[in-house]
């Protein structure tokens, strides 16, 4: 699927003040239609920051999210859902006393579009998203009983439930060996293929973004230091000296 040139997502000089520390700065971004965009940087960098900001967890002291056309700064996270933006967090929240097909479908109170914009209509089916994810055979089981890469992967069907256009995936595959970083990399394609949602996708392994990403944008002291294709990005000077170092 090539993505949409039209723009879902831009920000406009994003930035984030807590007192005197500037924590994000001038901070430009957009991300089109069916995208997927890597997000990477050293620790501390301001990515899970940016990541609040497009959600609104948090409030900038400066500048704009522009979602849909619509200014949308300032919304907090339950308003940002409705209109389609979904986020997964690295450390996984499930609700115990529910079983993890009825933890999938509370989901589904909250979103997006509507069935009518959907790409077919089983995508809101939490039988059909604990299959993409790998656990329909767990799906009346209780959430605690999962491992933590099985609870991350329900937190993201519960997420897709939502029927979000955007997907902002914070860490949510840390910790994997390689062969399940394969396997989440093809999800990742899946999620986008098949359910037409971009995705902002923070994570660490390299090679897994360079591998998914169309466009991958590097922050290092919550300033973006480069924008461009994986190979655009592995011969910036600036980006290599910053964090990818000679040995990438």
């Amino acid at each position: 699927m090539s993505p949409n040139s039209e723009a879902l997502l831009e920000t406009e000089a994003l930035t984030l003040r807590f007192g005197g520390l500037t924590v994000l700065r001038d901070v430009g971004l957009r991300v089109a239609g069916g995208e997927i965009l890597g997000l990477i940087g050293p620790n501390g960098a301001g990515k899970s920051t940016l990541l609040s900001l497009i959600s609104g967890a948090l409030s900038p002291s400066r500048g704009r999210v522009i979602f849909q056309g619509a200014d949308v700064t300032g919304l907090r996270p339950h308003q940002l859902a409705r209109r389609g933006v979904a986020r997964v967090l690295q450390t996984p929240r499930c609700f115990p006393g529910m079983s993890i097909r009825d933890n999938v479908a509370v989901g589904a109170l909250f979103g997006g579009r509507d069935r009518s914009q959907a790409r077919g209509a089983v995508r809101l089916d939490p039988d059909f998203l604990l299959e993409l994810m790998g656990l329909s055979d767990r799906s009346d089981e209780a959430p605690e009983d999962l491992t933590l890469q099985e609870k991350r992967m329900l937190e993201i069907a519960r997420a897709l439930a939502m029927h979000p256009r955007l997907l902002l995936l914070d860490e949510a595959m840390s910790g994997l060996n390689p062969a399940e970083m394969q396997e989440a990399m093809a999800l990742i394609r899946r999620i986008r293929d098949e359910l037409g949602v971009a995705i902002i996708w923070v994570e660490h392994v390299i090679k897994a973004i360079m591998g998914v990403a169309e466009r991958v944008l590097v922050l290092n002291f919550g300033q973006v230091i480069g924008v461009g294709t994986p190979a655009e990005i592995t011969a910036n000077q600036a980006v290599i000296d910053a964090y990818l170092g000679v040995g990438e």
